[in-house]
């Protein structure tokens, strides 16, 4: 989905973005009956759109350390 298309989204960093230009973030927007996420240095950019379950599943993952490169 292209950025004009998220007009009025209210997008959201993570807690542990320290804000510098350099950084690896994204942001994320949870809309009526999607989750958009995008990259936080190409705001004009798309944004890739998941359902409720899969935004879910992929958050319950990261919890549990299934993305962990040191596992």
């Amino acid at each position: 989905m292209l950025a004009h298309q998220l007009d009025g989204a209210v997008w959201k960093k993570g807690s542990r973005s320290n804000g510098s230009g350099g950084s690896n973030c994204v942001e994320v927007a949870f809309l009526d009956k999607e989750i958009a996420v995008r990259d936080s240095k190409d705001q004009a950019g798309p944004a890739l759109m998941f359902t409720l379950a899969e935004w879910t599943a992929f958050v319950d993952s990261a919890k549990d350390g299934e993305f962990d490169i040191n596992s």
